[in-house]
């Protein structure tokens, strides 16, 4: 039996206000189902809104039968575990309905990767260590692919470029080109137009007439 029951129809949720930097209201669970717990109803559904980056009531309560369920103990919802859940989707602030649902998913996937930790470390015999190391491992996996999908989707599939202690002193100049760092040795690949300049450079002055390099019948 689903101890949460389904809410009403819904209008969209009104637009946020400065009180959106306030927490989250709690979830208040009863046998008829679960409701905000907010002196003010309209204001404690703007709240959870932002919070699940929800853009109307139907999908608020939607991501929170969701994320009730995956908080659930057997057959009963945590209202801590929740909360907690409530409060990672909050922090990871969430822009549309796409992100909403895929971080929804993350937190879930995190709350039923500490489980499997749990019952890994409370396993007793080879078979429950077994299947609780396996769904760990699949989990663990699952989720800094996550983590990636989300980055990529923000990002439009642009790869990120970060550039770290770059600083170029008096006199110095900063490297133009392919830098290729191993261990504390940085090694600058030159473009092909550059080395061909000073190869020619080099090989104009190796047969300049009075340069010590210069062969004999070069001489005047």
């Amino acid at each position: 039996m689903n101890p949460i029951a389904e809410p009403e129809p819904t209008t969209p949720v009104a637009a946020t206000c400065p009180t959106s930097t306030a927490p989250p209201p709690r979830i208040k669970f009863s046998p008829e189902g679960f409701s905000i717990d907010h002196p003010d109803p309209e204001l404690g559904d703007r709240l959870m809104a932002d919070a699940l980056g929800a853009v109307d009531r139907d999908a608020m309560h939607g991501l929170l039968r969701q994320l009730a369920r995956a908080s659930s103990k057997g057959q009963k919802p945590d209202a801590n575990n929740l909360a907690f859940m409530i409060s990672m989707v909050r922090s990871i602030r969430p822009r549309d309905s796409i992100e909403a649902m895929l971080v929804a998913q993350m937190v879930s996937v995190h709350v039923l990767a500490m489980r499997c930790a749990y019952h890994l470390a409370g396993a007793e015999d080879i078979a429950r260590q077994d299947s609780a190391a396996r769904a760990l491992g699949r989990l663990a996996r699952t989720f800094p692919a996550q983590i990636d999908a989300l980055s990529r989707y923000r990002t439009n599939g642009e790869p990120a470029v970060t550039v770290q202690n770059v600083s170029v002193q008096d006199g110095g100049k900063a490297i133009v080109g392919n830098v290729t760092q191993h261990a504390n040795v940085i090694i600058a690949e030159q473009p092909r137009t550059d080395r061909v300049k000073k190869g020619k450079a080099k090989h104009a002055r190796a047969r300049w007439p009075g340069h010590a390099d210069a062969k004999p019948e070069d001489q005047p």
